[in-house]
């Protein structure tokens, strides 16, 4: 059994993991400043990027709900993982041998933590699929994918393969590879029978699907023969990897596409996936086997940086009934987004796949140029129901499709179509104004009696970044005290960029006194943790460290905050600026603490003791002069 991973060793794999290559895999991150990054918080549902992370000191924090930490402590909560696992899995990614205490020894290949080998089974086995489309048995699937006009480059963009028809050929694999039968039972890959497990997939075409870090956490499998007695597509069953309603298929390809265009394409299929892309499309992704739900709708906002400031979400469907249905669900989530949420339905009932086979990849195009707004789709399509030949009909229309009005964001674009709504329906202006007016009313009470809020946080400023309390025991610093403000900012140039400090300024920095208790225990971590040979992340980590519980998501934000400065120059000038005004207000202290002995003292009783403490103080004016040259 492994014993405690040595300290040393797990400062080691945190300094040396760049921390925004591993957050990059969940969260799409934008500059916000000289070495620092921010973006959609992970941890919480916002419209405001208030993520930050800060890869010099190793540091994230939210200022919207408050999470932070380091490399670590990110991947325990994104991934449920323990720390021991965590540290061996951050190893293990930038080839770093751990060491034990007592004797022991770390997990052998057989031994790593449950989902390392989970995502190692899931590995081989795309390997062994795409192998098998090669082999003569797959004829069948080769002449499927080609009949769509998918290639073997194509194959290969998309890691299609084949499951042989046999019960136990990729079982045999990965036994061979050293996986044992209950490895293999947690991965979604066989099914159990009494004479023991066998494999799920078989005499189908294959698709890894994959997670936005691109490793493959299960598959979708399409039926090529007539005598296989299951569902045309058969996925993996929920496990410790794959939860459907928290995958897209296609997200790892389209991500950086995506987040440039800011614009996602919502398809149906994994083939739709493919045409969508080969056509141009490269934002296109697909749900697995469930609809576009609460979870996709996260991974699409971070991947938009979905904070009000333009995207788009578009979502495809047959022009049929079961199309027309989906759309409906989808726009039921509409309100989530910020960015404008579109429908595009090909009247002819093919989907991107058949369009690009039989029409070509400009067909493709122009069915995602063809885009509605999702609500003008939902309004018509409701309308539909009724007959607006009658007056009832009409009444009962304007009653349907006032609330999907009412609900629009933009303010700009409901009068717009209240006068569509008034026109399709051949009715009065001010009837159908009325009729909205009452269903937004009947909205906003709905709220007030157990609709929730927003609950979103904007990046605070500077200073401010939460309301609350530091911790129990620590009240935060008012941002509007001008001592406090300046404490905060030294701190956070201390904690960023301790390098730029000289020794003498160290020296002044630990003579400082801080008035803010918050301030002072923070302070009083610096000087506890010393900064010699400390690269930035374990210099952070080590005052974290120092300080008492609820003060860490604390010292996280004064690590992360953006520094007022849009280049290295002026970075420089900053950090010199505010260390000289921490300093000039201490020589301010220490000048009026010598003035009042002096006013207290007999300069007859003391000649020398008067004329010493006129010395130091005019030494403390020199100093606060030279200060202010500089």
């Amino acid at each position: 059994m492994a014993g405690l991973i040595k300290r040393e060793d797990i400062d080691e794999v945190r300094s040396r993991t760049d921390i925004k290559e591993v957050i990059d895999g969940y969260v799409t991150l934008r500059t916000a400043g000289v070495g620092s990054f921010k973006g959609l918080c992970p941890f919480h549902d916002e419209r405001s990027p208030s993520f930050h992370v800060r890869p010099q000191v190793g540091t994230f924090h939210c200022f919207g709900c408050g999470e932070s930490g380091d490399v670590i402590s990110f991947i325990q909560k994104m991934d449920h993982t323990t720390f021991t696992e965590t540290v061996e899995r951050l190893a293990g990614r930038i080839g770093f041998e751990l060491r034990y205490e007592d004797g022991g020894s770390g997990p052998n290949k057989q031994e790593v933590g449950r989902r390392q080998r989970l995502l190692d089974a899931h590995k081989i086995a795309e390997e062994f699929f795409r192998q098998q489309l090669a082999a003569g048995e797959a004829q069948t699937g080769r002449d499927f994918l080609a009949e769509r006009g998918f290639d073997q480059a194509a194959c290969d963009q998309f890691g299609v393969g084949y499951a042989p028809k046999g019960w136990d050929a990729l079982l045999k694999h990965l036994r061979n590879k050293g996986f044992r039968d209950d490895e293999l039972k947690l991965t979604g890959m066989f099914s159990e029978g009494n004479r023991g497990i066998y494999d799920r997939f078989r005499g189908r075409l294959i698709w890894p699907i994959r997670d936005l870090t691109g490793a493959t956490i299960g598959f979708g499998a399409r039926k090529l023969y007539e005598d296989d007695q299951g569902p045309k597509y058969l996925n993996t069953p929920e496990t410790q990897l794959y939860k459907k309603s928290q995958v897209l298929y296609g997200v790892d390809l389209a991500k950086r596409e995506i987040t440039k265009n800011r614009q996602i394409v919502v398809v149906e299929g994994y083939t739709d996936v493919m045409a969508c892309h080969l056509s141009g499309i490269g934002t296109a992704v697909a749900t697995c086997g469930t609809a576009f739900g609460a979870d996709h709708i996260k991974i699409a906002r971070r991947l938009l940086q979905d904070d009000g400031t333009g995207g788009e979400v578009v979502f495809t469907f047959d022009g049929d009934a079961a199309g027309q249905k989906a759309a409906l669900r989808a726009f039921e989530e509409d309100q989530r987004f910020t960015a404008q949420t579109y429908v595009a339905v090909e009247p002819s009932g093919s989907d991107p796949c058949e369009l690009r086979q039989h029409r070509g990849p400009e067909a493709v195009r122009e069915l995602i140029d063809s885009k509605r707004p999702l609500f003008e789709f939902a309004i018509k399509v409701g309308l539909k129901r009724f007959d607006l030949n009658t007056v009832e009909g009409r009444v009962q229309a304007l009653r349907a499709s006032a609330p999907i009005i009412a609900g629009i964001r933009d303010s700009a674009m409901r009068p717009a179509y209240a006068r569509e709504l008034a026109g399709w329906l051949g009715m009065d202006m001010d009837e159908v104004n009325r009729s909205i007016g009452a269903a937004a009313k009947r909205g906003r009470e709905s709220e007030d009696h157990g609709g929730r809020g927003d609950g979103n946080r904007g990046e605070p400023r500077r200073g401010e970044a939460e309301t609350r309390p530091a911790g129990p025991a620590y009240e935060r610093p008012d941002p509007r005290d001008p001592v406090a403000r300046m404490e905060r900012e030294s701190l956070e140039v201390v904690l960023q960029q301790p390098s730029m400090l000289t020794p003498e300024q160290w020296q002044a920095f630990y003579d400082a006194r801080f008035m803010a208790p918050a301030h002072a225990v923070v302070h009083d971590a610096v000087r506890a943790a010393g900064a010699s040979g400390a690269t930035p992340a374990q210099w952070v980590e080590s005052i974290r460290q120092e300080v008492p519980e609820p003060l860490r998501p604390f010292v996280s934000e004064l690590a992360v905050i953006p520094l007022p400065a849009n280049s290295d120059e002026a970075l420089v000038r900053y950090c010199r600026d505010i260390m000289n005004r921490l300093f000039e207000l201490q020589i301010t202290r220490l000048k009026a603490e010598k003035i009042g002995r002096l006013q207290r003292m007999d300069p007859a009783a003391d000649p020398a003791g008067y004329q010493q403490i006129n010395r130091e103080l005019m030494e403390l004016e020199l100093r606060r002069r030279s200060l202010r040259e500089d």
